[in-house]
């Protein structure tokens, strides 16, 4: 059987209890509906897991009695960030669930002329809420040990403006690029930049490639805003990273 999984932002140690947030002790509780004494794993950025017994005090409130540590190897040492325009519903949580699986450690959702769905106002933030919570739970589905970033929303200018595509390559992932995937230079990192459900507009990329970036192509077909990161960071992986 295999033993429940979650992320916990806290330093613990073999011997401690430690309390669990909120929304890990709800899944626990009321969604696994987990007994008193549980087995339980826990990460938190350490090189492995935490195993421990989950104590149960209350209807939505729980700790953990931490009992040992097993190291694990499954963090890619190709460092990869995503810059992802924003997409509508499924679409985005799709992108984001696969490529915190194939090992992506930063992600930037921005705005761009194409993005159809762009959250406003009150809506910014429960959005946020919701992407960090489909990023923890693929980290502890694949077996991450760290749990990759979220950044804030902004627009994709407003990215370009500050990013240093010198210091770390950013690649736009065209349907026009002059570069295959091979043709991207062997790196420890690397920064993918993937448009919405419309693509990038010719200002955008225009401007991207003023800035520095790169234009990498992933064959003959267009590829859906969902299936072009995933497809681009599964690449890369097996060339400079751990897959393969």
């Amino acid at each position: 059987m295999r033993v429940p999984r979650a992320h916990i932002d806290a330093q613990v140690e073999a011997g401690e209890r430690v309390t669990l947030p909120g929304a890990t002790a709800h899944h626990f509780l009321r969604v696994l509906r987990l007994p008193d004494g549980a087995a339980i794993r826990l990460f938190n950025g350490d090189p492995g897991d935490w195993h421990g017994r989950l104590i149960v005090e209350g209807k939505q409130r729980a700790s953990a009695e931490i009992e040992s540590f097993e190291a694990s190897a499954t963090e890619s040492p190709l460092q990869l960030t995503l810059v992802q325009g924003i997409s509508r519903g499924q679409r985005m949580d799709y992108t984001l669930e696969k490529s915190v699986e194939l090992g992506v450690d930063h992600v930037i959702p921005v705005v761009m002329e194409r993005t159809q769905a762009a959250p406003a106002g009150e809506r910014i933030a429960k959005k946020a809420r919701h992407w960090a919570g489909v990023i923890a739970a693929a980290a502890a589905q694949s077996g991450r040990t760290r749990l990759p970033s979220l950044a804030p929303q902004c627009g994709f200018r407003e990215w370009l403006a500050q990013a240093d595509t010198t210091a770390t390559p950013s690649v736009l992932l065209d349907p026009a690029g002059d570069r295959a995937p091979g043709g991207i230079a062997a790196t420890t990192a690397l920064t993918l930049i993937a448009g919405p459900e419309g693509g990038f507009s010719p200002v955008e990329r225009d401007a991207a490639y003023t800035a520095g970036c790169h234009g990498m192509r992933l064959g003959p077909r267009v590829l859906r805003t969902e299936t072009a990161a995933v497809a681009a960071l599964a690449l890369v992986q097996g060339l400079y990273g751990d897959l393969g």
